[in-house]
């Protein structure tokens, strides 16, 4: 269904039920199906989140300058990052870290023109360190590269099936989009991703698809474009 993807992790998700840090088994397992799907001959780019060490608009910077806590935060993404490549390489797969933030000794700059080449090469690209500056989050970061590298589709993984019009961990009568506009999403306030990322791709008409990455086999599923799985989102 897609050639190009970008897909888009939350630092928590590769704590699993630890709440902090890396889960080695979760950490596995969410590799384990991104080789799954690069075998289908998919070039991936991957942003994962920092959330799992430090966020940098949590209580626990709240007493922090906004900067240096943002500069935490994207440091914790390089963490991650490196963990993840470690990983995905020991599923035989290639893989390369491209950071925004200059750290030559452990993972290569982002240049757009190489990160694409990468990508041609068969590589899995995981981008770290955000847009490399603060008061932006890993969301706009996410919705930039995918827009650089020329992706089809961002796809976003999440704990829940896709958007609500509320919380349905907190409300049981929830109700699931399966498709909704970006605009809609601005109208209504709804918390899918900071305001900057969703403005990025609804002005440049690039697809989202929302979905629950805790069941097993939804990436590959999402991929291969499987109807009903998650929320589409379009400008």
């Amino acid at each position: 269904m897609y050639k190009r993807i970008v897909l888009k992790l939350s630092g928590e998700a590769l704590a699993g039920e630890r709440g902090f840090g890396l889960d080695a088994d979760k950490v596995a397992e969410i590799t384990g199906e991104i080789a799954d799907v690069h075998e289908l001959g998919v070039e991936v780019g991957i942003v994962v989140g920092g959330g799992n060490f430090f966020r940098g608009v949590e209580e626990q910077a709240k007493e922090m300058d906004r900067v240096s806590a943002d500069n935490m935060g994207m440091l914790s993404t390089v963490i991650n990052s490196i963990a993840m490549q470690d990983a995905i390489e020991h599923r035989g797969v290639q893989c390369r870290v491209m950071t925004a933030v200059f750290m030559n000794q452990v993972a290569e700059p982002y240049i757009r023109r190489r990160a694409v080449r990468h990508l041609e090469k068969g590589r899995v690209v995981i981008f770290a360190a955000g847009i490399g500056n603060p008061f932006f989050s890993s969301d706009t970061a996410a919705s930039l590269r995918a827009m650089e590298i020329e992706a089809e589709v961002l796809l976003k993984a999440t704990k829940v099936e896709g958007i609500y019009n509320a919380d349905p961990i907190l409300y049981k009568d929830a109700v699931k989009y399966d498709e909704i506009t970006y605009m809609e999403i601005l109208k209504q306030g709804l918390k899918v991703m900071d305001l900057t990322a969703v403005s990025l791709c609804k002005d440049n008409n690039l697809k989202m698809i929302v979905f629950n990455m805790n069941q097993p086999g939804n990436i590959r599923r999402v991929v291969q474009g499987e109807k009903g799985l998650g929320t589409e989102v379009t400008s």
